[in-house]
């Protein structure tokens, strides 16, 4: 029998664990790149604009950018510099110049830099100083702008943004994605937490699949029963979500 457990116990993500998940996630990042098919590359995907292989450039191109201080500033004025000249946001000038810095490399060259780059990329990340994870970063998330601190983005987006990659890529294959409960359902409860505290309603979720697990936040509400896999696609925009499926997470 499944075990019920209050949004509210949730425990967050303390610096340690949020570095062991992200080493975990590119690891197993490289393992699905490794697992694909010549054919595969080019298959779309859920983000329109990328098919696998301009989705791995991404994926790939974020650990770089996000493995020092250099690189990151390095990303970040170029970036900048282009979404004022193009008039979009920051973050399409970002994940557009990630693929097109990878797009020359072969499939093999792509592999071996996400291997070198998933430990320095989790290290970093998650052993950044006070100072700068405190520090106030513009966002939108639903279309509603917000603010977060940056050590939000380091320890706990960028680690979601590969995990549904890799959700993506499963689906755009057809090939299983590796779940198991102690990474995955991890990440999992701490979205289902944030959600929670997003909407801030009762309700009991009732997850399916290989890593479910039902929540439940106060009396009455909404009951959901959904596969976990398909709440965090509705969550992250990639489908849509009606009754408090409408309140979206950030990935």
């Amino acid at each position: 029998m499944m075990t019920t457990t209050d949004v509210g116990d949730i425990p967050s993500v303390s610096r340690d664990e949020a570095h062991a998940l992200a080493a975990t996630e590119y690891s197993r990042m490289v393992d699905q790149f490794r697992s694909l098919g010549p054919d595969d590359w080019a298959r779309p995907t859920d983000c329109p604009l990328w098919d696998v292989r301009a989705m791995a450039g991404h994926s790939v191109g974020m650990m770089n950018d996000f493995s020092s201080l250099r690189s990151m500033m390095g990303r970040m004025r170029a970036a900048t510099k282009d979404a004022k000249a193009t008039g979009g946001p920051l973050v399409d000038s970002m994940t557009a110049q990630q693929v097109a810095d990878h797009a020359h490399l072969s499939v093999d060259q792509l592999i071996a830099t996400a291997e070198a780059l998933g430990p320095k990329a989790a290290r970093w990340r998650t052993s950044g100083k006070a100072v700068m994870r405190k520090m106030p970063m513009k966002q939108e998330v639903g279309g509603q702008p917000e603010t977060w601190r940056f050590g939000y983005l380091l320890e706990t987006i960028l680690t979601r943004d590969p995990w549904m990659h890799r959700v993506d890529i499963s689906r755009a294959t057809g090939r299983d994605v590796v779940l198991t409960a102690d990474h995955d359902g991890r990440i999992v409860a701490d979205v289902v937490a944030e959600w929670a505290r997003r909407h801030g309603q009762p309700f009991t979720l009732e997850l399916t699949g290989p890593i479910g697990a039902t929540f439940v936040s106060g009396d009455g509400g909404e009951h959901i029963t959904i596969d976990a896999i398909e709440l965090c696609r509705i969550l992250s925009e990639r489908a849509e979500g009606t009754g408090l499926l409408a309140q979206p997470v950030p990935f």
